[in-house]
C-alpha cells in the first residue's frame, strides 16, 4: 500500500462520514425525537456511540497517515482494521436507524411536529438545490445548508427569514374621493379566470 493510496482512503472515508453526519435524519428527525420522548434516549445514545466509534477510527487512520513515511505489512493490517471498524460502525448505525429509530419516531412524534419536520426537509432541499446550482460539491452544499438551518438551541438563523420587499402604495388623503374600479369586459374577465386557474 502506498502513501497516496492511504491518503485516498482517508479522504473517501472522511467524505462518507461527512455525508452521513449531514443527513436530514441527523439534523431534523433525531432532534425532534429527542424533544418528543425520553424513550428514545437509550437508542440515541447507542447511535451516538456508533458514530463516535466511526469517527475515532477515521481519526486514528489520519494520525497514522501523518506518521507513515513508508507503509509496512503490519501497518497495512492496522489500516485495514481501522477501515473495517469505520465501515462496520456506520453500517450498524444505519441499520439501527432503519429498524428501530424510524418506528419509534412514527409512534412518538405528534402530527403537527411531522408537518414542521416536513417543512424543514423541503426548505433543506430547496437550499441544497440552490447550493448545487452555485457549483458547490453535494457534500459541501449539504453542510452549508445544514449550518444555515440547524443552529444550536433551535435558534433561527437570520438568513432563514425572508423579508418581503416594500411596495410603493399611493398616498391617499382623507378628503379624496374613492376611485371607482375600472370595468372589465366579459372577454377580459373570462381570460383572467383562465389565467388564475
Amino acid at each position: 500500500m502506498t502513501l497516496s493510496q492511504l491518503e485516498y482512503a482517508c479522504e473517501n472515508l472522511n467524505t462518507l462520514y461527512q455525508a452521513c453526519h449531514w443527513r436530514k435524519t441527523e439534523m431534523y428527525l433525531i432532534p425532534a425525537l429527542r424533544d418528543a420522548t425520553e424513550r428514545a434516549d437509550h437508542l440515541l445514545d447507542e447511535l451516538n456511540r456508533l458514530n463516535q466509534n466511526a469517527l475515532t477510527s477515521i481519526r486514528l487512520l489520519q494520525d497514522k497517515l501523518g506518521a507513515l513515511a513508508d507503509v509496512r505489512d503490519e501497518q497495512v493490517s492496522e489500516v485495514c482494521d481501522s477501515i473495517d471498524t469505520f465501515c462496520a460502525s456506520l453500517l450498524k448505525r444505519l441499520e439501527k436507524e432503519e429498524q428501530e429509530l424510524f418506528g419509534l419516531a412514527r409512534n412518538a412524534i405528534a402530527g403537527e411536529t411531522w408537518f414542521s419536520i416536513a417543512n424543514q426537509l423541503m426548505m433543506h432541499d430547496k437550499h441544497l438545490d440552490e447550493m448545487k446550482r452555485s457549483g458547490l460539491p453535494p457534500a459541501e452544499a449539504a453542510q452549508v445548508t445544514a449550518r444555515r438551518h440547524a443552529l444550536p438551541g433551535g435558534d433561527v438563523d437570520d438568513g432563514q427569514i425572508s423579508i418581503p420587499g416594500l411596495q410603493v402604495l399611493p398616498i391617499v388623503g382623507l378628503d379624496d374621493e374613492p376611485v371607482q374600479p375600472v370595468r372589465r369586459s366579459s372577454r377580459q374577465s373570462a381570460r383572467d379566470d383562465v389565467i388564475m386557474k
